[in-house]
């Protein structure tokens, strides 16, 4: 198995691509400046104590209040607010706990009036970033994450990821990190941290121990609404996590991102340097690995199937429903059985990718087509779990009812990625009345000539659709060859995807594009497949 990482940089930051066997599995949009996002660490005011739902709403910057309930003050809620006092009094400097004295764990079944009151001032965790018209879900049980380990202040446990089965393996861990782990320091050990050596546990546990010590640095000083500490760059946090052996290639486009994914990875893996690479070729980076096209095809609210059958897929506040259909199947196999059970197991492999690429979560209802046989329901529900094994957000599974409905939880913690995939015209813009398309290619030469002869330009780059460029291309004498005959200077045409089909842009040499009036004017650069 196979896995490649592909960034390609935006002018708001990159988009994020991971392919497994050259499927895509996974999406994700940095805009560079994201807030509130999983892991970032703020220091909160309590606008007001809600009694009635046992929680309080919080004040760390966002448009609306975050969320925070009783339960997830954590049971050393206790001992956080006392040493955030004593930091913001100076008595504390640093983060270190060894001469802190740990209050008592907080009554579980406690009221949230008597641990909060309004304008107190505490750290929080967001765990649960804004979705739709909700704030952020907050918590006061902090921890901070490495590639191998979690921190959790105020706790002394050490916990073993219940993914690691060997018992062995197991208890060497629990024991190594029992003897490097800082006083009143509790830990998590990673899935990751398996068969890793002690040099390596410890450089991990030091920098999430700095993390800590900087970010209650800053404490002393924090206005309410600031952030202490802030989660990695969605690009980083996707190293951090998925980065194991069967990483063959990171393709970067940008040489500023290329760096700092270089630096991240020589920190954490530096024996996988060499498999980051800066991608240099005309096409743009999603064009040339075809992942455009596959952003388009698996994003749309019909989803095809390999084998004929497809998925339809409906959003509600409440839940996600994804219907599946056998489609021109169901002429294929010899009995409705075999054909339901065929489609239904190619369905599940497909349900499981799409939930992790759009990262849907919440209640998800599969409708699968029609099975009699229970051998074959357990088949289909296998298949489901062993295909959700990949998933790293918490999910849970339920066999198929007597419907033929599947059940599944997966854990919501950001909005879910929506992709448009109904293009709306370039020439209307959805208005539904265009210019006959015919007249674009008069257009283009029309622009052509004035180019050449009125602006007196020494070479051109122009971007269309990759039909248009396939019309300007055909034939041993193509219309390319013959605007070089005529004007006795170079046009190169570039196929871009992204582009409607009368849409077309006049680029020089530099990649920007050019104004009919005379002036270039700064412009992403453009894909380029000559």
């Amino acid at each position: 198995m196979s896995n490649e990482l592909i960034i390609s940089a935006t002018p708001e930051g990159c988009r994020i691509a991971l392919l497994r066997d050259k499927s895509l599995v996974e999406f994700h949009e940095d805009n560079g400046a994201t807030k509130f996002a999983v892991g970032d660490i703020y220091l909160g005011s309590v606008k007001k104590v809600v009694q009635g739902l046992n929680a309080a709403f919080i004040d760390i910057g966002y448009e609306k209040d975050a969320f925070l309930h009783y339960l997830d003050l954590g049971p050393q809620f206790a001992s956080l607010m006392k040493f955030t006092k004593l930091v913001r009094a100076k008595k504390i400097t640093g983060g270190r706990l060894e001469k802190f004295h740990a209050e008592k764990d907080i009554d579980k079944h406690g009221k949230i009036g008597q641990q909060l009151s309004k304008n107190l001032v505490l750290p929080v965790q967001v765990v649960k970033e804004p979705i739709s018209t909700k704030g952020p879900r907050l918590s006061s049980e902090l921890s901070i994450a490495g590639r191998y380990l979690v921190l959790v202040p105020f706790a002394n446990a050490v916990n073993v990821s219940k993914r690691i089965s060997s018992n062995e393996e197991r208890k060497r861990l629990q024991r190594l990190i029992q003897s490097i782990k800082p006083e009143d320091f509790g830990v998590i050990v990673r899935t990751v941290a398996e068969g890793k050596d002690v040099a390596e546990l410890d450089k991990d546990l030091r920098n999430l121990v700095k993390t800590w010590e900087e970010g209650m640095t800053r404490l002393t000083t924090a206005n309410p609404r600031e952030k202490l500490i802030g989660e990695l760059s969605k690009t980083s946090s996707i190293l951090r996590d998925l980065l194991n052996e069967s990483f063959d290639n990171i393709h970067v486009d940008d040489k500023k991102i290329f760096e700092e994914v270089k630096t991240y990875i020589h920190t954490i893996a530096p024996e996988k340097e060499k498999i980051v690479k800066l991608y240099t070729g005309k096409a743009k980076i999603f064009e040339h690995y075809g992942i455009e096209k596959l952003i388009k095809s698996a994003f749309g609210q019909t989803v095809s199937l390999r084998g004929g059958g497809y998925l339809i897929i409906e959003h509600t506040e409440a839940l996600h429903v994804i219907d599946v259909n056998s489609g021109n199947k169901s002429n294929r196999e010899e009995n409705q059985e075999t054909t339901a059970l065929s489609v239904n197991i190619e369905a599940a492999k497909e349900v499981a990718r799409q939930l992790r690429l759009r990262d849907m979560g919440g209640i998800i209802v599969v409708d699968f087509i029609d099975m009699r046989n229970q051998e074959n329901k357990r088949t289909i529900f296998k298949t489901m779990m062993e295909e959700m094994e990949q998933d790293r957000a918490k999910h849970t599974v339920l066999p198929l009812s007597k419907f033929g409905l599947m059940q599944i939880t997966r854990e919501r913690v950001r909005p879910q990625m929506n992709i448009a995939t109904k293009e709306v015209c370039p020439t209307c813009n959805g208005s539904g009345k265009i210019e006959a398309t015919i007249l674009v290619t008069d257009q283009i030469e029309e622009h052509v000539n004035h180019l050449f002869e009125k602006q007196n330009e020494k070479s051109l780059v122009l971007a269309l659709h990759p039909f248009l460029y396939a019309y300007y291309t055909k034939g041993m004498i193509s219309k390319r060859l013959k605007w070089f005959f005529r004007y006795r200077r170079p046009i190169t045409l570039v196929k871009d995807s992204s582009l409607g089909i009368t849409e077309f842009h006049f680029l020089n040499k530099d990649g920007e594009e050019i104004d009919l009036g005379g002036q270039a004017k700064a412009q992403p650069p453009v894909p380029a497949e000559a």
